[in-house]
């Protein structure tokens, strides 16, 4: 939108919101859309503005106007274990006074994290630390094209797998192609069209559509790179069969299976989505959920690939890789992962929150589905259920999910205001925070019925 069409824009109550308002406008002299990433745009659904973060607490938020929230937004994911978490922040704290910050040399912590990831995730013999879920997802593709040789890659409408240029396409695309053949769609200006011809755009949960592109041009596939779970477009799930049938038919072709974990990771289970699932992928991108809030990633997976990184033929190169804060944030994050039985409540309360609001939702009579697994989930109000991007396209009522959003915003409530994103527990959310969001769950749905 215009840079100033926002502004001429107001929330229902807007002086809920006020400060929050006169920071945006502040930020927007200064930072191109008054944000720092696209997630936060009034384009990506914060119409009329952002809110502005005071300060994160547990499983809760403080506005700058003194809002408090049960957040289910929880930083897009990576807060896992709630805001500010006392053993990583220790741990951070702690490294930071007796090591430092960075020293672009190896220190004797990351072969502790290194061994605490393998033992986690039965898939991989070996792993990499970088930076981001962009970084890694980088690497992976270009280990796979290293690995066999060719040079192509299979991907899913719908789904993200970073900003870089040679996976950012067909994220939220116009429907483009036919059915089985869609044509890849570049998120926008800039990106360099000769990429198109490296790309298979797929549509997610069809089987006969993987099976007939592996069978066309499986000689020059590299890799097929997917989500387990689809979790870029809103929260779809796969069908039965359907890893399963992609690991047959990757193995059968010698196309390296590529598991991108950046939000699935460690938050479905300790194994992520693969060991939810009991898919074995070749590599594996891990991300949002490793660090407890601070920035690191990791990539890894079969030791015959990862060779050509340690054979140095693939360079993964990175300044601030393995910086001391990020891998005593994520060491100290596994470690309360590694609990016994850390999973069995956050997976009853995610339950609890999943059959409450379909239980609210269908005694008002919308017309809404409720989909999701374990601590990540979401509301689609449609008359039909969704199974890939192009059902979510043709059906995904954004009005109505609009109206949802903002009436349990005003109730204290936080999660994206965009359907194609997700709500996200944390092992912070209490019992009290799920019936907090049932209740206004209540009041919302029985306006959303008027």
């Amino acid at each position: 939108m215009p840079e100033d069409q926002s502004l001429t824009l107001a929330y229902a109550n807007a002086h809920r919101y006020a400060r929050s308002r006169e920071l945006f406008a502040e930020a927007n002299k200064l930072i191109p859309g008054g944000v720092n990433s696209t997630a936060r745009a009034t384009w990506s659904g914060w119409e009329p503005h952002p809110l502005f973060v005071d300060r994160g607490e547990g499983a809760h938020v403080i506005d700058v106007d003194g809002n408090r929230y049960v957040d289910y937004l929880l930083g897009l994911g990576p807060m896992l274990l709630g805001h500010r978490p006392k053993k990583v922040t220790q741990a951070v704290v702690a490294a930071i006074e007796k090591q430092g910050t960075m020293f672009a040399l190896p220190a004797a912590e990351e072969t502790k994290l290194a061994r605490k990831i393998i033992a986690a995730v039965p898939s991989l013999e070996q792993v990499r630390l970088c930076n981001t879920g962009t970084e890694a997802v980088l690497y992976a593709v270009r280990l796979a094209r290293a690995f066999t040789g060719r040079g192509k890659i299979i991907r899913f409408e719908g789904m993200y797998h970073g900003f870089s240029d040679g996976v950012y396409w067909s994220k939220h695309p116009p429907i483009a192609g036919s059915q089985d053949r869609p044509i890849p769609v570049p998120q926008g200006p800039g990106m360099p069209k000769d990429i198109e011809r490296s790309l298979i755009i797929l549509n997610w949960n069809d089987v006969e559509g993987l099976k007939e592109a592996i069978a066309r041009e499986g000689n020059d596939i590299a890799a097929v790179l997917t989500e387990p779970v689809m979790c870029n477009t809103g929260c779809i799930l796969p069908e039965p069969g359907y890893l399963e049938a992609m690991r047959e038919m990757c193995t059968k072709a010698g196309i390296v299976l590529i598991f991108d974990e950046v939000i699935t990771g460690f938050r479905l289970s300790l194994a992520g989505a693969q060991g939810h699932y009991k898919i074995t992928p070749d590599l594996s991108i891990f991300a949002k959920g490793i660090g407890g809030g601070f920035p690191v990633a990791a990539m890894g997976g079969r030791r015959d690939i990862m060779a050509l990184v340690a054979q140095g033929k693939v360079s993964m190169a990175g300044t601030y890789s393995a910086n001391t804060i990020a891998v005593a944030a994520a060491n100290a994050t596994m470690d309360e992962l590694a609990q016994p039985g850390a999973y069995d409540g956050i997976f009853a309360r995610s339950q609890s929150l999943m059959e409450g609001l379909t239980r609210i939702l269908a005694d008002a009579r919308l017309p809404a589905f409720v989909v999701g697994v374990g601590p990540v989930l979401q509301v689609w109000f449609s008359k039909h259920p969704i199974r890939n991007y192009r059902d979510a396209a043709r059906h995904a009522d954004h009005a109505i999910f609009r109206k949802w959003w903002e009436g349990m915003l005003d109730r204290g409530v936080l999660f994206h205001p965009g359907a194609y994103e997700n709500l996200f527990l944390s092992f912070a959310h209490t019992n009290d925070d799920i019936e907090a969001t049932l209740a206004a769950a209540r009041e919302v749905a029985a306006t959303l019925a008027q």
